[in-house]
This record gives structure tokens, sequence and C-alpha cells, in this order.
């Protein structure tokens, strides 16, 4: 069993048009809504591989509902807290001139003793799993030092945790020495404190942060692959080009193959090269967190990693 946290879900609503005019009436030509979320997306790409996984976090409202509906459709267990207000929509729009925006929503407020009840529920759900993964961004009324506490719980249970978050919800969690982290460029460089201009730069700042207490330390580095640092060994994946439909869910896709491989024993590098195809394999279908599997297959071999 997988663990999957996902502090700040969300109704996730793509929409297809031709371009976006700021200021101006936008007709849509397509809508579709799908449970989302990081964590959500992880716990998708691990059912789809056929992995079992509890799924935890806050639900409140219709749209709460709703993406719960969706987790015991692909029969993922469901652990969620209940919250009093309604989870927020997040907003995709996919225009043909290439441009892809997003708009998200704050989610719920929180409260004290919401907070209390997700911490008990979490307790339990741990004691059921085998591995955590903590992904996105936390709601109001959440401190910003919850996935530090929610890492340590985890770590007290036995448990190896993969934290995926961004800005000071990051900065505290990784105080707790969670097993990966997986930040993006910008990610990294505001953890360090400065820019990073070359992969060079990216691989050392990595690897001082990987010193402190972590095992690995995974960047996505958008079309430019995953750099890969643990002890001893910095591994640069190289994806094969592929024509993008959607790119929303590629870390989640990250994050879910490297927990596949954490489970199955696999060595750095295949697991490297593995969740670089698995990512590249989402950008080609609409709905993020959905992989075509022959696809992500196929770019496997087409994977070129670089030992740097």
């Amino acid at each position: 069993m997988i663990l999957t946290v996902t502090l700040n879900p969300a109704v996730d609503k793509t929409y297809t048009t031709g371009a976006l005019m700021l200021g101006q009436v936008n007709r849509m030509r397509t809508v579709n809504n799908i449970a989302g979320g990081k964590g959500i997306n992880v716990a998708k790409i691990l059912r789809q591989y056929g992995y079992e996984v509890a799924a935890a976090g806050f639900l409140g409202g219709y749209t709460g509902q709703f993406i719960e509906n969706c987790m015991r459709e692909i029969h993922a267990q469901c652990c969620f807290t209940k919250v009093a207000g309604e989870t927020r929509s997040s907003i995709n729009v996919i225009a043909e001139d290439g441009y892809v925006t997003e708009i998200l929503e704050p989610g719920p407020v929180v409260s004290a003793q919401e907070l209390e009840q997700f911490t008990a529920d979490y307790r339990k759900a741990v004691e059921g799993s085998e591995l955590v993964i903590m992904s996105g961004s936390v709601a109001k009324g959440i401190p910003a030092d919850i996935y530090q506490k929610l890492v340590g719980i985890g770590k007290k249970a036995g448990r190896r945790c993969i934290l995926d978050t961004s800005g000071e919800a990051l900065l505290h969690g990784i105080k707790a020495a969670p097993f990966m982290i997986k930040p993006n460029q910008k990610e990294l460089e505001y953890l360090v404190g400065h820019k990073l201009k070359d992969i060079g730069e990216i691989g050392r700042a990595a690897e001082k942060l990987r010193s402190t207490g972590m095992e690995y330390v995974l960047v996505s580095l958008g079309k430019k692959g995953l750099l890969s640092v643990t002890e001893g060994e910095t591994l640069w994946a190289k994806p094969p080009a592929v024509k993008a439909v959607n790119t929303v869910g590629c870390g989640d896709s990250v994050v879910a193959s490297y927990a596949m491989s954490l489970l199955k024993g696999e060595d750095n590098y295949t697991a490297l090269k593995r969740a670089a195809a698995i990512s590249a394999a989402n950008t080609a279908t609409l709905e993020s967190g959905d992989i075509a599997l022959e696809l992500a297959e196929d770019l496997l071999e087409k994977v070129e990693i670089e030992e740097r």
C-alpha cells in the first residue's frame, strides 16, 4: 500500500480553445472535469499500474465529493478528512497557439479542529502503508511546517517519505529530512537562495541539499529532463521529444514512477530512466495523470542517461 497525501486537492477543469484573449469573452471548445491535485494525480498513476493506494487529505463540499467518488471508481482506498469549506477548482486552458494558462483557486480554510482530525487520520493511514508520498500546496489555515511534522510521523513509523511541494512548505519540510524530494529548478533555486545557470550548478546545489540528510534529490527540468542526485552519483536523464498536449502532472508522474521503482527495488539508473519515460508519456494525453502505458514503454529505451 502506498499512501498519497494531498492537502489542497482540486477538481481540475481543462478547457481547450484557439487562443486565450485577456479582457475579452472567451468561448471554450471543450471542457473536461477530473479529480486533481498533485497527490491525487500520483494516486491515479499508481492505480493505472496496479498498485494499491490509500489517498488522504482534506475534502469538502460538492467538489470534494466529486473527487472522493473519482477515487473510489479507480479503487483507491479513501482516508480523507472532511472539512466545512468547499474543495477548490483549478482551471487549465490549453490553446492552439501553444500557450497553457493555469488559474488556481486558493482552496478552503482548514480549522484547528479539522487539522487535528486529519493528523489522527494520517497516523492511522501511515501504519497501513509501506511508502508515503506528500504532494502539492497547503490550504489556508494549515501551518507552513505541516510537511515537516508529517514526514516526522512517517519516519517514526519506519516509512520512507517522498515530498513534492514548494515555497515555505518545502523549506520547512526538508528540515525533517524526507527520503526524497522532487523540486523543479525554480524550487531548488528558492531553497539555495540564488539562480542556477547550468546543469553543473543545479547538480552541485542538489548535492549540497542532499547532504543535509536526504537520500535522493530529484530535480525536474522540463524538456531538459531529470537530474538525480544520490550519494556518490549524479545522473541526468534526457527524454525523447514528444508532441506535448498537456504538461500538467509531469512532476507527479515522476514521483509515482520513483515510488514504484523503490518498492520493486530497482537501481537508480533504471528508476530514473523509467521516470523520464512515464513523465514524457504524460504530456501526450489531455488528462493530467493519465499515462499512455504503451507509449511509456516505447519511450523507455529512447531515454538517454548521462553521468555527471
